[in-house]
């Protein structure tokens, strides 16, 4: 098993609310080094900042032209050929007012919305994507294979993952 060592980083003082994140956080991406870690280096490194709806607004529209907040956005710092060599993986944002309004709405645990959240911007950064069916299908079944060692439901069997505005992730 590889390790990972993340850089987390708590940019708005909404998540003190959820104090847990980053223990939670670490644990998600333990589970997917279990399962993954011959994809990537030992002690490779990535960033994951807690941030809020009007920063990760601002990012979304820099970067994907869509003016509204999203609940997580990975940006790899290379591409999937180089995984297995790099040093640093990426960066991950997520939203909190995203994320806890999403798990209200889906009737999920904060904890268990956010854990799938990080799994699923980490499996960004190992060059999984969700852009056609059958690549959906693949990241949508090792999400809940590791959600399911964590003795986290599938997030797939009863309700599609929306975004803040109700389009899908």
């Amino acid at each position: 098993m590889n390790t990972i060592c993340p850089d987390i980083e708590q940019e708005s003082a909404l998540w003190d609310e959820f104090p847990d994140a980053e223990a939670i956080a670490e644990r998600a991406l333990h589970i997917v080094s279990l399962k993954l870690g011959d994809k990537f280096r030992d002690g490779v490194e990535l960033s994951i900042l807690l941030s809020d709806d009007d920063h990760i607004r601002s990012v979304n529209q820099e970067w994907r032209g869509i003016d509204k907040p999203t609940n997580v956005l990975s940006f790899p710092s290379v591409g999937r050929e180089k995984i297995a060599s790099t040093l640093f993986l990426g960066d991950i944002i997520i939203a909190f007012e995203t994320v806890k309004r999403e798990a209200e709405v889906e009737n999920k645990a904060l904890a268990d919305h956010f854990t799938h959240l990080v799994i699923h911007g980490f499996l960004h950064l190992l060059g999984y994507d969700h852009e056609n069916d059958a690549d959906a299908e693949i990241m949508e079944s090792l999400e809940a294979e590791f959600l399911a060692e964590l003795n986290i439901p599938n997030p797939y069997e009863d309700v599609r993952m929306v975004d803040a505005t109700g389009g899908p992730l």
